[in-house]
């Protein structure tokens, strides 16, 4: 099997390596993360450096690809920004559980994950590093645009089409034929019976607008996001391998 790393050795990186280990169809080396101690071990696995040790890890392991694990939609876009400007032509590869169901006609992108109990039905498209959470559903002939995704259990009508960066938070229902804008999140819970457009917090039964949201801004909001969010530059993020 191909050698393969993880970016992202936290809770989410450790339920993408357990997709890439029971799909069987790569050889995860180990982690890649700037906020783990070099030779600390996540899940059995090494964390072996920082995005900017990359040419050294794939030239040493024969790494030919990878997938970013990271939750947040925005922090994900900042960290495949960061490996493509050090590794312009890195290769992201997409996992799919053995307990996912995709359909038939589905075009993917690239670096996406699709969990345990994802169901993808006809004729949809998903772009590039999206997320399609445990026990979530998208409806035949929906669109996700690159870097959106769905939480656990989301259950989509037919024809959905969700904007880059948006996310649907645990348990949405949304029905047939809803629009929902770019960097906008659904809150936990919501019945999405209307369109939505870009920018926005929404939630409730039915969902209504609650506030405008600024790009970027985090909604799983752990420390970590929040430090991402606060950054203009990854360039402080230097090489901790002592070669």
């Amino acid at each position: 099997m191909q050698n393969v790393i993880i970016f992202g050795a936290s809770g989410h990186g450790s339920v993408v390596l357990d997709c890439l280990e029971k799909e069987g169809k790569y050889n995860v080396i180990g982690f890649v993360d700037s906020f783990k101690e070099k030779g600390s071990r996540i899940s059995g696995y090494q964390v072996l450096g920082s995005e900017i040790d990359l040419p050294y890890l794939i030239s040493r392991f024969n790494i030919i690809g990878g997938l970013v694990a990271i939750g947040d939609n925005w922090t994900r876009k900042l960290i495949v920004d960061r490996i493509s400007k050090v590794v312009p032509d890195f290769n992201f590869i997409n996992t799919i559980h053995p307990k996912a169901v995709l359909g038939k006609d589905i075009l993917l992108g690239c670096g996406n994950v699709f969990m345990p109990g994802a169901i993808v039905n006809a004729n949809s498209i998903i772009h590039d590093f999206c997320i399609i959470n445990t026990n979530s559903s998208l409806g035949h002939d929906g669109i996700m645009d690159s870097y959106s995704s769905l939480a656990p259990s989301v259950c989509t009508g037919g024809s959905l089409k969700l904007g880059r960066f948006s996310a649907i938070s645990l348990g949405v229902n949304i029905i047939n034929g809803i629009e929902i804008g770019q960097h906008s999140v659904i809150g936990a819970g919501s019945l999405v019976v209307d369109h939505f457009g870009d920018n926005i917090v929404a939630y409730g039964s039915p969902a209504r607008i609650i506030r405008k949201r600024a790009v970027g801004e985090p909604y799983l909001s752990t420390p970590k996001k929040q430090q991402f969010f606060k950054l203009d530059s990854f360039d402080e993020f230097k090489s901790n391998l002592s070669i």
